[in-house]
């Protein structure tokens, strides 16, 4: 698999963009896998492959204001209680009443995908906002195979990063830190001095949540598909054997050690 890490130049007063470093890969297998994902497609499957590129940078955004925080720090408390590796959804409607800074994150975010060639793309792409304790490493395409996800982070750096393990990438998050992958990478969010996803990382007595906004970009929009390199119908013919969005690695059904983030065959 390709190991450059895309970044775009930018320019403009709000946007900053870096070139992220990669971590050593950590697969022992000296066989590059072949990654394919079957989604939907009106009323039928698609196949598709599964691309390893991944575009990063940071962006100048405006920290949430106190008051927000305080609200998103209840929220993950009380209603979520998240626990170390948990993800799960925020109320962006509630969270937009107090966020006057909001229409300038989205603004960010769009002068970026649209620097990428991505014009306009966010406009008309469903957003949620998420939180996360961490995250376990996981792979979205079976519930979101036609897309792939943008993400911008908006909490402080607390010593975690975005980990793509099958391709190497390791990505500090900052605030302000945007990246957009295919949703068959396997993804986890893992402490930074870490080579896996360990609970012992993320103790009850530190605040290590993450908050996000993500976007859904239909990968078979014409400039997503050229940006990912995603080529289409590698496997039509057992994409007709199918009934629900699936992931298969080297020609079987996949799963993703929680952990490690190693593909392994699915029970």
């Amino acid at each position: 698999m390709t190991q450059a890490l895309l970044s775009s130049a930018k320019t403009g007063p709000r946007r900053l963009t870096t070139l992220v470093p990669m971590s050593p890969l950590l697969h022992t297998d000296p066989t590059p896998s072949s990654s394919t994902a079957y989604f939907w497609r009106g009323e039928a499957l698609r196949s598709r492959c599964v691309s390893d590129v991944v575009l990063s940078g940071v962006i100048d955004v405006p920290a949430p204001p106190a008051r927000l925080l305080a609200d998103w720090r209840r929220d993950v408390a009380s209603r979520l209680r998240l626990e170390p590796g948990d993800v799960e959804a925020l109320s962006l409607a509630r969270a937009r009443v107090r966020w006057p800074d909001y229409r300038h994150c989205l603004q960010a975010v769009a002068d970026w995908t649209n620097s990428l060639g991505l014009q306009e793309l966010l406009v008309i792409s469903d957003v949620a906002l998420m939180a996360c304790r961490g995250a376990r490493y996981h792979f979205d395409a079976a519930q979101y195979g036609g897309m792939a996800f943008c993400n911008l982070f908006l909490s402080d750096d607390c010593g975690l990063d975005l980990h793509f393990p099958a391709s190497g990438h390791r990505i500090p998050l900052v605030r302000g830190t945007v990246v957009i992958f295919d949703t068959g990478q396997a993804h986890g969010v893992i402490a930074r001095r870490s080579d896996g996803f360990k609970e012992a990382d993320f103790p009850g007595e530190q605040d290590l949540t993450q908050i996000f906004l993500t976007w859904e970009l239909p990968i078979e929009q014409v400039d997503v598909a050229l940006l990912l390199q995603i080529t289409f119908d590698t496997d039509p013919a057992t994409a007709l054997l199918l009934d629900e969005e699936q992931l298969w690695v080297n020609g079987t059904l996949a799963s993703v050690c929680p952990n490690s983030g190693q593909w392994r065959q699915a029970n």
